[in-house]
């Protein structure tokens, strides 16, 4: 009966491995799922050639004609798959950086992780002239030293919120200005493509974009979802989390990375798109109503928004079609001023 009122469903695999499931978070994870998948499918049809649902499904199968093969899966089905790892990786970063630092401003794009990434691209676009894969590259370079530097200044017995934020938004001003750097010492042509990469946009994405973000999703995404639990008892705080026999160090020494280079993966993918990582944790955790990181459900919340706002950003603004990352910039930015007067009324800011 109390698991019943809890809505708490108990599962026992064969093997004997217990599990106890949140029926709301389970349902409304399975909602997102669908709402993701609907959104990548609407998607794929949308443009100048538009298709119907069935005839996009019908073609995914192998039922199309040849120029409908053509437009699925060498033009739009990679930017849809991009937008959808892209956004998991983002949701579900996000809710490691929120749970660790216990702090919902703790989100990679306000603790300069994207403009750690950004940074590390503009490097090279500017000082080295590098391609698609070197841009990538220098991305990745500059979210993981960004992350590793953020982590060593914030660390004094742990990992305190609002140090851990602190820092980082320090940290973000002190990158943000280094960009502004760099641009000024780049020229016309370079000055344009920097522009367009830190805007953060699914515009062009192809297969080179998909293969490596997947294989990184493949290998993080199951790693993080491993530690959920101890996670959870992060969120009591180091002591009760010990007392608990959780290995905090340990938890963190392997979440964190795991994170940042999700983060790091994601930017090189498809720029800096804000406020995703923000939003969709927080989001999920009203929706569920359930303590703890939600890591899945997070997941799926960060890629149903990001193919939603880049269908809105296609479609939306007739001939205007805008790069995800403004949409996103401009809805992210109203909700962090409805959270920081929401924390400040509640006394936490």
């Amino acid at each position: 009966m109390l698991a019943a009122r809890r809505r708490v469903l108990p599962v026992r695999t064969p093997g004997g491995l217990s599990l106890r499931l949140d029926v709301r978070a389970v349902l409304v994870g399975l909602l997102l799922l669908a709402v993701a998948l609907a959104a990548g499918i609407v998607l794929i049809g949308s443009g100048d050639y538009p298709m119907t649902p069935a005839e996009v499904v019908g073609t995914l199968t192998g039922g199309g004609t040849a120029g409908q093969e053509f437009i699925v899966r060498d033009l739009r089905l990679p930017r849809v798959l991009v937008g959808l790892l892209v956004g998991a990786a983002f949701g579900i970063a996000g809710a490691v950086f929120q749970t660790v630092s216990r702090n919902p401003l703790g989100s990679p794009d306000v603790l300069g992780f994207g403009q750690g990434s950004a940074v590390g691209a503009l490097t090279v676009i500017v000082y080295f002239q590098g391609g698609p894969f070197a841009v990538a590259a220098g991305a990745v370079v500059g979210g993981v030293v960004t992350g590793a530097a953020i982590f060593l200044l914030a660390w004094k017995r742990g990992i305190h919120g609002y140090r851990f934020v602190l820092v980082g938004i320090g940290a973000a001003a002190m990158l943000y200005a280094l960009v502004l750097y760099l641009m000024t010492k780049a020229n016309i042509v370079e000055a344009t493509r920097a522009t367009i990469w830190m805007t953060g946009s699914l515009n062009g994405r192809g297969w080179d974009q998909v293969w490596p973000l997947a294989a990184v999703c493949a290998v993080l995404v199951p790693l993080v979802l491993c530690y959920g639990r101890p996670l959870r008892m992060l969120e009591m705080g180091d002591d009760a989390a010990y007392a608990l026999g959780v290995r905090v160090d340990r938890v963190r020494g392997i979440a964190l990375p795991a994170a940042v280079l999700l983060v790091a993966s994601a930017t090189a993918a498809a720029g800096p798109i804000s406020f995703v990582a923000l939003t969709a944790p927080q989001l999920v955790r009203r929706l569920t109503r359930s303590p703890g990181p939600n890591l899945l459900p997070s997941a799926l919340m960060g890629a149903a928004l990001l193919v939603a706002a880049d269908w809105s950003a296609q479609r939306l603004f007739g001939a205007d079609q805008l790069p995800v990352g403004v949409l996103t910039g401009v809805l992210g930015g109203g909700y962090l001023l409805w959270l920081l007067a929401t924390e400040r009324r509640a006394g936490r800011v």
